[in-house]
């Protein structure tokens, strides 16, 4: 055995305290990307009424979630390439740079663009630290450190809304638009986060010779482009129309191509397709565009609603979005600590789409006038179901493949979860504004809105009021109340009640259909959920697999060099002996060193 080779296997164990060191690194980026979701979904009515394009919102965030899920599978594979370091730290720069373009955006398409740039590395920002997390522990060892990946979600995502609703809800911070910031923000918090990846993040190095997956790469893009645009624009150009038949054709054919290149690259594949011979990874891909789906169109309608219909500020919204992240850290630390004890993770599936129907259901059940508690509970729901999903799932998918293929099964895995959240996005928001002139039309059908409404239009003082100007502009033109909701919605903030409310209740039912939909998704989850394999949870880690891979080869190489030295009778056949069984006495000396190791590692964790 060689220097070089006795170091692999010594490194493949980690210390307690390089474990920790490396944590940092992966918390701080894991902070940037889940801050900014949550960031933006309270502050998206603010920026849509500044930029006048609440029905371009969709694209906002979907050309944010389109780049991210296409650039999650290439960081993964890149990163089994080139180690997991690289790769992360240039995942933080480009959404850092996407960050600072995003705050000085003039229209909601520049937004866009710079939005998609930011995707571009968030790809990296939510793939590379499960996958590292992958590489460094066991599966069942792993939920003992979610602990802190959760804090560190948790803070953000009850920070986020808060600074959020803060930052658009203040007219300008240093003579800078209140509302930019909340892009801004993300340029001194990854600066930060850079530094600390740059000091603690250190692994063992590793040096493989693959082709790398171009054509796989450029298919997987014409392959969900397409579908995700047609999804987003199909209500405006007609979903039978040339533009959008021109879509589907696009993408049904790369997708088909995609399969065909996969498979012809084997394990260089971007994706893989030796991994969906697994069951368990086959279902568990499944139930994560299911998941995201549901996830996604639930996150980002629920500020909306209580912010259009409720009257609640972006600072009240976030604040009342706290149920869903209690419900979420609640299940995601219960799970865990039950995976890493019982080595199970067959109910989680199951109870956390059954905890999402029934947030689904109370959101089917929303009107106008619903008290704030009856949205408070489903929004919990809602959380404590996903909390038993996104990490189980994960896990599910990395313990189903070998440890050289944590990378490509991480990223998989987030690819189809965030493909199935960018679908819902684009498709909920569709029939979200596709539903709403419909909605408006019959609210201001109903009698005993209208005579409301022209009682308070009889009302002088009702009339004078300035809060009511922007309202009253509308009714004066009744062929733009359709698209009303389309652009700036600010002329409801402070509207008379009367007034308000046909247009509060037109987007409550639209809000409504919405859910119906997601609760379609997420029972079809459910069912499936009971068609999850659930492999028992290995008890070694990645890193510890492919270095036992490795002293397995070496050793089968150094006794068929042994046996092709040996010449009995000889001096020379002597001494070859002795040589070769002083490298098998050394690659011992290290095996017994390394399991020592990890026997002092195992008793400090206990």
């Amino acid at each position: 055995m060689s220097k070089t080779e006795a170091q692999a296997i010594g490194q493949a164990i980690m210390s307690k305290r390089e474990i920790l060191l490396v944590m940092i690194g992966l918390m701080s980026g894991m902070f940037l990307s889940a801050l900014d979701q949550t960031v933006v979904s309270t502050s998206m009515r603010t920026i849509a009424d500044d930029l006048d394009g609440m029905s371009l919102q969709a694209w906002v965030t979907t050309a944010y979630m389109i780049m991210s899920t296409i650039s999650t599978p290439l960081y993964g594979k890149l990163s089994d390439i080139f180690g997991r370091r690289p790769l992360f730290i240039i995942a933080i720069s480009v959404f850092v740079l996407g960050s600072l373009l995003a705050g000085t955006a003039d229209s909601m398409y520049a937004l866009a663009g710079y939005r998609a740039i930011q995707g571009l590395g968030a790809g990296g920002l939510m793939a590379l630290p499960l996958a590292i997390m992958g590489d460094m522990l066991a599966p069942r060892e792993r939920a003992k450190y979610q602990g802190f990946f959760l804090a560190v979600f948790g803070v953000s995502s009850v920070i986020g809304p808060l600074i959020g609703g803060l930052l658009s809800g203040t007219p300008e911070i240093l003579g800078i638009t209140g509302w930019r910031w909340v892009f801004l923000i993300n340029v001194p918090i990854g600066i930060v986060a850079l530094a600390i990846v740059l000091k603690a993040l250190h692994l063992p190095k590793t040096h493989r010779r693959v082709r790398i997956d171009w054509w796989g790469a450029t298919t997987v893009i014409t392959a969900t482009v397409p579908l995700l645009v047609v999804a987003e624009q199909g209500r405006e150009w007609g979903w039978l129309s040339t533009a959008s038949i021109s879509c589907y054709l696009v993408g049904v054919f790369s997708a088909v191509a995609f399969v065909m290149i996969e498979r012809s690259m084997g394990d260089d594949a971007l994706i893989p397709m030796k991994m969906f011979k697994s069951q368990t990874f086959t279902m568990a891909t499944i139930l994560g565009v299911f998941v995201g789906f549901g996830m996604f169109g639930a996150m980002m309608t629920i500020p909306l609603y209580l912010q259009l219909v409720k009257g609640a500020t972006p600072t009240e919204s976030g604040l009342l979005m706290l149920p869903m992240i209690l419900g979420m850290m609640i299940a995601s630390i219960v799970s865990g600590q039950v995976m890493s004890r019982t080595g199970s993770y067959k109910w989680f599936p199951r109870f956390g789409t059954a905890f999402m129907i029934l947030g689904f259901l109370l959101f089917t059940r929303l009107t106008w006038d619903s008290p704030l508690w009856f949205v408070m509970i489903g929004m919990f729901f809602m959380g404590a179901g996903l909390g038993q999903l996104m990490q189980t799932l994960t896990v599910a998918s990395q313990n189903s493949v070998g440890p050289r293929d944590i990378g490509v099964a991480t990223s998989s895995s987030t690819f189809f979860r965030t493909m199935g959240g960018t679908a819902g996005t684009a498709i909920l928001f569709s029939v979200l504004f596709n539903t709403i002139p419909e909605a408006l039309k019959k609210a201001f059908e109903t009698p005993s809105i209208t005579a409301g409404v022209a009682k308070a239009l009889a009302d002088p003082a009702i009339t004078s009021n300035p809060a009511n100007a922007g309202i009253l502009a509308v009714y004066k033109d009744p062929t733009a109340v359709g698209t009303s909701l389309d652009g700036d919605t600010s002329f409801l903030v402070g509207a008379n009640e009367a007034l308000a409310k046909p247009f509060l209740v037109g987007f409550a039912d639209a809000t409504v259909t919405v859910y119906q939909i997601g609760l379609v998704v997420v029972v079809i989850a459910f069912i499936l959920s009971w068609f999850l394999k659930a492999t028992p949870l290995r008890q070694k880690s990645a890193m510890q697999e492919a270095a036992d891979e490795d002293a397995e080869l070496i050793a089968e190489r150094s006794a068929e060099m042994m046996g092709s030295m040996m010449e009995p009778g000889t001096a020379t056949g002597a001494i070859k002996l002795k040589e070769a069984e002083a490298r098998e006495a050394a690659r011992e000396a290290h095996k017994a060193k390394a399991e020592g190791k990890a026997q002092k590692k195992a008793k400090s964790s206990s």
